[in-house]
């Protein structure tokens, strides 16, 4: 190799020592006589002397490098001088004195330099990602993820799991989100998709007797972007046989501390687990991914509400709506302005309006002061348990914009009262997830988490007669507000299944054309199991501090789908287009 050792390795241990390093350099200072460079590679950065008395050979190459060139160093470890020892870097009570020093390839002026800590913008980032990757930011974001693949396969292989590859090219199915989908060349107007998810092959892995399977799998999902969601991710996919729910939470539970406890120095707030049933969710924090680091509940006041009077309760309510508060603490002091802003938040989350009440040192004020009685005021304060200072910020509409707007607010509060320490790591399971959900604009039930999840025992007799009511055998796990994995215990016979499939509005032929594979596998002896999934990604972007998921992603695209390094997606030749039988149509 050109390097006997790494940059970042030497330490006084290897004072006296002739080595060869290669790498970049990441700064140069110019003092005469004396030329620094510190010289960076994957493990870390060095400082090498370049001494025109010593090595006149060598400051004078020194003397033509600079930042970004990749070079060999040749030259002696030393202990560095008293006084000038540098504590902050790991290599810091050394440095190399370089005999000879060879350009192995120069370097344009980069468009920003990876050892500056200005901020960059991301656009220039992803266009030259592979200058990005070589900030120290990026290089420790990415050893996380190495690490925690590590992890995961000897925690699982320990456990009797296998690690299974499953196909990138698969069949189109009716699975949620829109397919990415692959023309055949060989098979003229057949396509292939990228899969969703392992979901399907998965079972059938359980069908064929594997019992725990586990893959780190890529996916793909044709939907809108946003920080924590990217076209292609990684999951950890994983099934069992023979098992139940608890089984599986056991095990993942202890994962999460086994990768919390190894990768971060963050502290996990409670162990075991907190639980909450779906409904219990989005009653107190109006959101399924609730962030437990802060309390901040939602409180309904309907009840006291309907005896107000106030029209913009009693319209909401008359509508089958709701009425919910939520306390902001030490806030009646807000300005009209301040108000006017978060009234916005909670309009953009599809709320007509919001009311609010405020007991400040001038007594009682806010759009509902003088609207209530005083009796009901001090009924909803005492309700509330709001005090002396509190804010009360009250939205009257159906349950869904209750819960949106106000989780939103709940939210942007802990964040200006800077109630979230992040040093945390809020896990919680949410369970007991309806199995359906009525989809309006197609007019029809559709599956809250995806078709194959089993229905609780007793819950089964109302998938016909009270389909909204059924509660799904499925669990979410969730950290600091946001879901990092999901599941279910899967229906494993093919009469369930075929029923499953008629409540969604799949014909039998459909249902044979599309997962026939499927259901003829659960008549030969398909044995009851069940799994989940982890998003790997957002499972680092929480442990690496990010608020982005493409800050742990190698070579990540834009929020509009976008790989700008590559210029992807991108025009194709007519040649391959009449080879795959294709024609782009024209907008008219």
């Amino acid at each position: 190799m050109l390097k006997t050792h790494l940059c970042g390795e030497l330490r006084l241990q290897h004072v006296g020592q002739r080595v060869t390093l290669a790498g970049w350099v990441h700064r140069r200072r110019d003092h005469g006589a004396l030329i620094f460079l510190d010289v960076r590679d994957r493990e870390g950065i060095v400082q090498v002397v370049c001494d025109a008395e010593r090595a006149p050979a060598a400051h004078a190459s020194a003397s033509e490098v600079r930042p970004e060139y990749v070079v060999q160093v040749q030259g002696v470890v030393e202990a560095r001088p008293a006084g000038l020892v540098n504590p902050a870097l790991p290599t810091g009570d050394i440095e190399v004195h370089a005999s000879q020093i060879q350009v192995l390839n120069p370097a344009r002026t980069p468009p920003f330099y990876p050892s500056e800590a200005t901020e960059v913008d991301e656009t220039l980032r992803l266009r030259y990602r592979y200058l990005d990757l070589r900030r120290p930011r990026m290089q420790r974001n990415l050893l996380l993820r190495h690490r925690m693949n590590q992890v995961i396969r000897n925690y699982l292989s320990e456990r009797g799991f296998l690690e299974v590859e499953t196909p990138i090219l698969l069949k189109s199915t009716p699975e949620g989100a829109r397919d990415y989908i692959v023309p055949s060349r060989v098979h003229p107007g057949k396509f292939y998709a990228l899969p969703q998810s392992p979901q399907q092959l998965k079972q059938l892995l359980m069908v064929a007797g594997y019992e725990r399977y586990f893959q780190i799998a890529r996916c793909f999902r044709d939907e809108d972007l946003r920080a924590d969601r990217q076209p292609e991710f990684t999951q950890l996919d994983l099934e069992m046989s023979f098992v139940e729910r608890e089984d599986i939470l056991q095990l993942i539970e202890g994962l999460f501390i086994t990768l919390a406890r190894g990768l971060t120095n963050k502290r996990i707030q409670a162990i075991p687990f907190p639980r909450l049933t779906y409904e219990e969710a989005m009653a107190r924090y109006g959101s399924d991914k609730p962030d437990l680091r802060f309390d901040l509940p939602l409180v309904d006041c309907s009840d006291l509400a309907r005896e107000s009077g106030v029209p913009f309760f009693t319209a909401a309510l008359a509508a089958g709506g709701q009425v919910k508060a939520l306390r902001a603490p030490g806030c009646a002091g807000y300005s009209r302005k301040q108000m006017d802003e978060v009234a916005a938040l909670a309009q953009r989350q599809g709320a007509k309006g919001m009311a609010w009440l405020a007991w400040g040192s001038e007594g009682l004020r806010g759009s509902l002061a003088k609207a209530l009685a005083p009796g009901l005021a001090d009924a909803l304060r005492a309700r509330i348990g709001a005090e002396d200072g509190d804010l009360l910020l009250f939205v009257a509409d159906q349950p869904t914009v209750v819960a949106a707007s106000l989780s939103a607010l709940r939210t942007e509060f802990a964040r200006r009262l800077n109630l979230i320490d992040e040093n945390l790591l809020a896990f919680c399971w949410v369970l007991d997830f309806p199995l359906l959900e009525w989809d309006a604009e197609e007019g029809r039930w559709s599956a809250v988490h995806h078709p194959f999840t089993a229905a609780v025992e007793e819950d089964w007799p109302l998938l016909e007669t009270d389909p909204g009511r059924v509660r799904a055998q499925a669990y979410d796990i969730v950290c600091n507000g946001y879901e990092v994995g999901g599941g279910s215990i899967r229906i494993h016979r093919r009469e369930r299944q075929a029923a499953m499939f008629q409540r969604l509005g799949i014909t039998p032929e459909e249902a044979q054309a599309q997962f026939g594979h499927l259901l003829e596998a659960f008549e030969y002896g398909a044995p009851p199991h069940g799994g989940i999934a982890l998003g790997l990604d957002r499972i680092a972007m929480i442990f690496a501090d990010e608020r982005s998921i493409r800050e742990v992603i190698a070579f990540p695209k834009t929020a509009a789908a976008v790989d700008l390094l590559f210029q992807a997606p991108s025009e194709v030749s007519p040649r391959q287009l009449q080879e795959l039988h294709l024609r782009i149509a024209q907008d008219e």
